[in-house]
């Protein structure tokens, strides 16, 4: 803020000349930034060669214009920053927007204003100041981009080898199994391969096995023939019909019955289906991709899911880790999860205050990132604007210990966290780091490289003699 009033200040004392009839261009257009002046008429008197090249106006064309016909942004008619402080006498600061350009184009802008005043002090006019954030937006998005796949968030090293092999995995075409708790999103791993694939023009579709009775899942997957049974009174295509040339998602694949994974065994194998009532076998052409939350290998053992199945669609498998194995991501997840809060509910959240992201980063999430999701929602419920603080979390999430007192009023920045969770997470092993990277979801020497850029003091014993 004292650094708009110290550039205000020079703004105003160039603008004077302006007011007195002593134009002086040179002076104005020495400033990177956007500068335009208006009198009470809302009429432009000046318009700098920044402000030119932002909004693809030359300055011959806007001098003498009303504001809102040249500088077109989306908070001239609701929450005009320069209307407001001609009102107040009050200058704003760090104001963001968007503007639309000559030719049509977006361009996010950050605004200053301050008020024009003549020698007794009268207001006589505005002066605003923009500056262009294309690029600034660029590198954020390029930087985002580093984190995320697809609709996928995550920045630990567990996360980075998957995205690293998801491209390969896509183009392979083979059946692929996903295994993950409930909640570490199978479908938008599944999703973004089959967005990856050469089938992606073609449809994507799941089915919840868990979700539809095993009478109906088979007619739901192969469909049926007119007169099948009672009520089948035309063909209807089965999911592997109606997926053709694309990809196929067969969640909870662990609940089907036996009788049905031979079914499903024949259909990888042969790659036909058989629709009730038919005689014909139906050709088809789809990707399989099979996932469960839970443990195939126990229910070979206990022989309620066959082997022969369980190697055609274990071809590759991936293990999606849980949330509480891949903590660095919390911070990130958050941050999206704000983002697109405030753009479904129409509101302002600033962010999560520290105490409520240490909070967040040291929970277990049983139910992984869809809960994580559910505590961010319940927060936007309860909070009105600004931060979200602890007494904004579901109950079962606010810390039970006087920690529950949201003392800070700041946002702790991603570096400091990771910095807390990494000393955290070495104590909790007795300064294993090993095992303190495991749980972190990341590399031994990555571990290491940033006990030593973020000069962590690690505990003197190193945690092998630790029992297991």
């Amino acid at each position: 803020m004292a650094a708009f009033e110290e550039y205000s200040t020079i703004t105003k004392a160039i603008l004077a000349v302006d007011i007195t009839h002593h134009h002086n261009d040179t002076i104005l257009d020495s400033i990177n930034e956007g500068v335009f002046t208006v009198d009470l008429d809302w009429k432009i008197t000046s318009f700098n060669r920044a402000a030119e090249q932002i909004t693809q106006v030359k300055r011959k064309d806007a001098i003498n214009r009303y504001c809102y016909n040249i500088f077109r942004s989306d908070i001239c008619e609701s929450a005009c920053a320069l209307k407001r402080t001609i009102t107040t006498g009050k200058p704003a600061a760090n104001v963001t927007a968007r503007i639309f350009t000559k030719s049509g184009d977006q361009a996010p802008i950050r605004i200053s204003t301050a008020p024009l005043q003549d020698s007794s002090g009268l207001i006589v006019g505005g002066v605003e100041t923009f500056q262009d954030l294309s690029r600034v937006d660029q590198l954020v998005k390029e930087l985002d981009s580093r984190y995320t796949f697809e609709d996928i968030i995550g920045q630990s090293q567990v996360m980075t080898d998957l995205f690293k092999i998801l491209p390969q995995i896509a183009e392979s075409d083979c059946t692929l199994l996903i295994e993950g708790d409930s909640g570490t999103g199978k479908e938008l791993f599944a999703r973004a391969i089959h967005n990856l694939s050469s089938r992606r023009k073609q449809r994507f579709l799941g089915v919840n096995c868990a979700a539809i009775p095993d009478t109906l899942l088979e007619s739901e997957l192969f469909g049926y023939k007119a007169g099948a049974f009672t009520g089948a009174i035309k063909d209807k295509p089965g999911r592997f019909v109606v997926a053709e040339g694309g990809t196929i998602l067969l969640d909870e694949i662990a609940d089907i019955s036996p009788a049905l994974q031979v079914k499903l065994l024949r259909v990888l194998q042969e790659k036909r289906i058989e629709p009730l009532g038919s005689v014909e076998p139906v050709k088809v052409n789809v990707r399989v991709i099979a996932s469960t939350n839970k443990n195939i290998k126990m229910l070979l053992r206990r022989g309620r899911f066959r082997s022969d199945l369980y190697y055609r669609i274990n071809v590759v498998r991936l293990n999606l880790p849980s949330l509480k194995q891949r903590r660095m991501d919390v911070p990130l997840l958050v941050d999206h999860l704000v983002a697109k809060l405030n753009r479904i509910r129409n509101k302002d959240i600033a962010g999560v205050s520290a105490n409520t992201l240490k909070r967040l980063m040291e929970y277990d999430y049983p139910g992984n990132v869809r809960e994580l999701e559910n505590i961010i929602e319940h927060a936007f419920v309860l909070c009105s604007g600004g931060l979200i603080r602890i007494r904004h979390l579901p109950p079962e999430v606010r810390p039970a210990s006087k920690e529950s007192k949201d003392q800070s009023s700041g946002i702790r920045t991603l570096k400091e966290m990771e910095r807390l969770m990494i000393i955290k997470s070495l104590h909790r092993h007795d300064g294993n780091r090993k095992r303190a990277a495991k749980e972190l979801g990341i590399d031994y020497t990555t571990l290491y490289r940033k006990v030593k850029s973020l000069r962590i003091q690690a505990p003197s014993t190193d945690g092998r003699s630790r029992k297991k």
